[in-house]
């Protein structure tokens, strides 16, 4: 049995995802994999396709969550051969606006779960297979008022590229898509939460969740160890390569405020 494995599934980057996969013809069933099963099974009753849409419960953060789907994987044995970590979240605000509890999910989803998702995904993974590792433009720098979410995405970004050249001589590409804002998901309505201006009060050039699924799809087909879907990361990534990044947070500290 052949597979594609997206988490996150529910919403957003993640349903999108899902829907470029549909169209993949040798796919015997898409693994979705988030905590609210009754989007995913809204997802699965709209969409007639060639592979089965499965709808798996679980909570990524926790132990618990993992090992239930390492305990799937040894009893179907699937080739994986799509392996799409969506499941994340971010918050805006300075650490004692966010608070402790808050700043742990994040580490333990955006880091911890990606990482033993993969870890517990490329046994079952085979020549041709592909991981995608959704990190974020704030992968490039330090951000106030995104201090944590950015570390993290720091992480994932650091852990995919090594990644790429530990699978490469398998023939099992791993790719970091650094997005931009993505204006027509829950990220932004979750990040601010309820009256904080703290964080970022404009989001001008977002883009949307097909056209970023689109070119991360194209990226990873491509090989490519780090894909920036859209103009405004691309040209994100290329100034942090260059100008020192005091410089850079000075100006996220002015432009978060307009």
């Amino acid at each position: 049995m052949k597979i594609a494995v997206v988490t996150g599934a529910s919403s957003g980057l993640g349903r999108e995802f899902v829907y470029r996969l549909i169209k993949e013809k040798d796919l015997d069933e898409i693994w979705m994999i988030a905590r609210r099963k009754e989007k995913m099974d809204e997802i699965a009753a709209s969409e007639k396709s060639r592979a089965r849409l499965r709808s798996i419960s679980l909570d990524l953060s926790k132990k618990s969550g993992i090992d239930h789907y390492s305990q799937l994987l040894e009893k179907h044995r699937p080739r994986v051969a799509w392996l799409i970590n969506c499941a994340g979240f971010g918050k805006m605000g300075t650490n004692a606006q966010i608070g402790r509890e808050a700043l742990d999910a994040m580490v333990m989803l955006n880091c911890k779960g990606a990482m033993d998702m993969t870890q517990v995904t490329i046994p079952y993974m085979e020549r041709g297979s592909h991981i995608l590792e959704i990190c974020s433009t704030a992968a490039f720098m330090p951000l106030g008022g995104l201090g944590v979410y950015a570390a993290t995405k720091a992480f994932l970004l650091s852990y995919s590229r090594s990644l790429y050249y530990e699978l490469f001589p398998k023939k099992i590409f791993v790719t970091a898509v650094c997005p931009y804002w993505i204006k027509d998901t829950e990220f932004i309505p979750v990040a601010r939460g309820e009256n904080n201006f703290s964080g970022v009060r404009h989001f001008p050039l977002a883009s949307r969740s097909r056209s970023v699924a689109r070119w991360a799809m194209a990226d990873a087909k491509l090989m490519f160890s780090v894909s920036t879907p859209g103009i405004a990361c691309t040209l994100h990534r290329l100034v942090a390569k260059f100008i020192p990044r005091d410089l850079l947070m000075v100006a996220w500290e002015g432009l978060r405020r307009i």
